[in-house]
């Protein structure tokens, strides 16, 4: 299994494995024609939220004119000893929750 380590706005190596790819596009076939989006998100997001369900869980999002007409990016990570790509999805807004980083 190939992984790829994506440094985030923090400078923290995140892991991206092929086996989340895979599950990504597995339930959102869409994700298949957005995957530099998705890493773009990570390296670049204009907002970091935390999860309301998991306290080791972060929202990156990043909206893109380009997509499905202007949408946001989101990439789901799990941050705690092992920083790795929980998920990916495309949304029309940003969900409930603490932001905890917004790009000035």
């Amino acid at each position: 299994m190939s992984v790829e380590a994506i440094v985030d706005i923090f400078n923290r190596e995140i892991r991206f494995t092929r086996e989340r790819w895979d599950y990504i596009i597995s339930k959102r076939p869409i994700m298949g024609k957005f995957r530099e989006q998705l890493i773009d998100t990570i390296k670049k997001p204009e907002f970091i939220k935390k999860s309301v369900y998991d306290s080791e869980v972060v929202l990156y999002y990043k909206h893109f004119k380009d997509i499905l007409g202007g949408k946001y990016m989101v990439a789901v990570l799990r941050i705690n000893i092992d920083r790795f790509v929980l998920t990916g999805y495309i949304s029309d807004r940003i969900k409930k929750g603490d932001v905890i980083w917004e790009k000035d």
